[in-house]
């Protein structure tokens, strides 16, 4: 029963081939292959200017294949056509709003990421050089989780506090104890949980060019971008 029990805590914890995905596509693999799957979305590939145009979320879009080691590690999709701060403004928000009701992420912050309507975004973004952005993450896709690497994983870190034979005799142990045990199995399990959706970042921004804006929306896949590797 314990181990039934911390399986349902830490469904989220660890999944097998678990990366970010773009219009179910995982941001993975060759450059060229994202690109052919891209256009069977019915995006056209700009072969001149690296970059392929489509329809996203009802906007006019250009998307960008960003790679390390020729491994995709970044979806980049960027408005085609300008907005004046006004509209930027509502984009925004409603970008903000689209996220935060679709179970499909989790925000990365849980502050307000809306900008009030009194804000001069000009002028923070030209004399104090601020950023709007929001970030959020993919929850983990639970039919790629492995529930036996999951319970090993939460195991092996509860080892480094209960012994073997604890572990393997929970159900004889006092209700104390058991409880103690449960409480840390969840604790490992959450944070397990974040490590991986922490893997998966889709973040957006406001991008200011000549008095004029743009959202600029990231889709990541942070097992594959650069850390260090190269140097």
């Amino acid at each position: 029963m314990f181990w039934l029990t911390l399986l349902f805590v830490s469904m989220t914890a660890t999944a097998q081939k678990d990366v970010t995905k773009f219009l179910g596509i995982p941001v993975d693999g060759t450059k060229s292959s994202m690109i052919q799957k891209l256009k069977t979305k019915g995006f056209r590939y700009n072969d001149r200017l690296d970059y392929l145009t489509g329809e996203f979320n009802g906007r006019d879009v250009r998307i960008s294949v960003v790679t390390n080691n020729n491994k995709v590690w970044r979806i980049v999709i960027e408005d085609e056509v300008s907005s004046n701060e006004t509209d930027i403004r509502i984009r925004f928000n409603n970008l903000c709003r689209q996220f935060e009701k679709n179970e499909k992420y989790v925000p990365a912050s849980f502050s307000d990421c809306t900008i009030s309507s009194s804000e001069d975004i000009s002028y923070e973004i030209m004399v104090n050089n601020k950023r709007y952005e929001a970030a959020y993450y993919q929850m983990t896709d639970f039919e790629s989780s492995d529930s036996l690497v999951m319970q090993k994983k939460v195991k092996d870190a509860l080892l480094a506090e209960y012994t073997q034979e604890q572990i393997d005799n929970f159900e004889t142990l006092s209700e104390e104890l058991q409880e103690k045990m449960y409480e840390s199995a969840r604790k490992i399990a959450i944070k397990m949980a974040l490590d991986v959706m922490s893997k998966k970042s889709v973040w957006f921004m406001i991008n200011e060019r000549y008095g004029r804006y743009r959202i600029i929306m990231y889709y990541d896949n942070e097992y594959n971008r650069s850390d260090g590797e190269d140097l």
